[in-house]
Parts: structure tokens; sequence; C-alpha cells
């Protein structure tokens, strides 16, 4: 059995040293920060996979730095699931991280809260709520894009019919507003994970 200290602890070695290579001391002091906190709220939960449920916000993290996006994005990858998932209310992530990162991580639980149904009914009506967010902040897309990545990532520990969906929803959401960004690679493996999931 792996030993989940040691697995969340050497995922995180690996978001610090990403970072390390293109953000100053006081930025890798807040991504611990944000990691403690994290890792404090989502104590004792886990993901389908049976992983301990931190390891997924350093995922996030880790797709984010190599994008080599700045600290507070970085910060609001690991805390994303946070607002949603945890007794954290918006004040307190205000008072401990400021405007800046908590406003992406609020921005990030709202598009989570869209109800995707079917491309012809509300992908106009959505695509323009995830546009409205991206023009106030495109961090809170990045976080979101990063997050969708490894969701997909590790789509095989979701049912079948949940795994067409949710593919079928990158298809049509996620992977066009990755090329709509100009990020080619994250929209490229977007597809084929979502291609792999709808017809394996």
């Amino acid at each position: 059995m792996v030993n989940i200290d040691n697995s969340c602890s050497n995922k995180f070695n690996e978001l610090l040293k990403e970072s390390k290579t293109y953000l100053n001391d006081s930025s890798i002091d807040l991504i611990n920060k944000a990691y403690n906190c994290a890792l404090k709220m989502h104590e004792g939960q886990f993901r389908k996979s049976g992983d301990p449920y931190i390891l997924h916000p350093i995922e996030v993290a880790i797709i984010l730095a190599g994008l080599r996006t700045g600290p507070q994005t970085i910060c609001a990858g690991l805390l994303h699931d946070v607002l949603e998932d945890t007794t954290m209310q918006y004040e307190e992530m205000q008072n401990e991280f400021g405007n800046e990162i908590t406003n992406i991580v609020d921005g990030v639980t709202k598009i989570s809260k869209l109800k995707y149904m079917t491309k012809t009914k509300t992908l106009a009506h959505n695509h323009e709520k995830l546009l409205i967010a991206m023009a106030k902040d495109v961090r809170v897309i990045l976080v979101k894009l990063a997050d969708r990545l490894h969701n997909m990532r590790t789509i095989e520990f979701q049912t079948e019919e949940k795994r067409k969906r949710i593919a079928q929803e990158t298809l049509d959401l996620y992977a066009p507003l990755a090329h709509r960004l100009g990020m080619y690679r994250i929209k490229a493996e977007l597809e084929d994970l979502s291609f792999k999931a709808i017809s394996p």
C-alpha cells in the first residue's frame, strides 16, 4: 500500500521544484501556505480512485506551474475545490489569501456549477458564461482547464455513463476553449482522452 503522506509529499515537492525554476522565495512561501490550507481543508476526503483528495489539487497546480503561470494562479489551483467541497467560506479565504486568489477560486467554483446538457441546447449559453468569466480574469479559465485535464487523466475511475458525459462536455466546451487560448498541447490531450473515453 502506498504511504499517503509520502505520495502527497513527493507530488508537492515536484510542484515546488517546478515552481522554483521561475518564481521567487516569497511566491514559494505563498504556494506553501495555500498547500497547507488545502491539505487541512481536504483532510479525510478521497477521490473515486481511493487517492487522498489533496493529490488532485496538487496535480492541477503542477499543470499550472508547467504553463509558467504566476503564484496566485498556482495557489488558486491548490485551493480550487476548497470553497465548493469544504467548510471554508469566501470571507475566510479572502482574509487568508486576499481578493485576487479568492476571486479566481470563486470563478472556478461558479464555472463548475454550470449545468451542461447537450451541444444543441446549452452550449452557446454556457460558452457565453465561460467567456464572460474569462473576460474578467483569464486565470479562472486556466485553473478550470488544468482541473479538467487532470480529471480526464483519471477518468477511468468513473462509471461508463459518466465517463462519456464528461468526455463529451470536454470535447464541446473545454477543448475549444484551450484552442481559443492557444494552448494546443492541452487541447490535443483533452481531445485524445475524450475520444478514448467515448470510443475505447
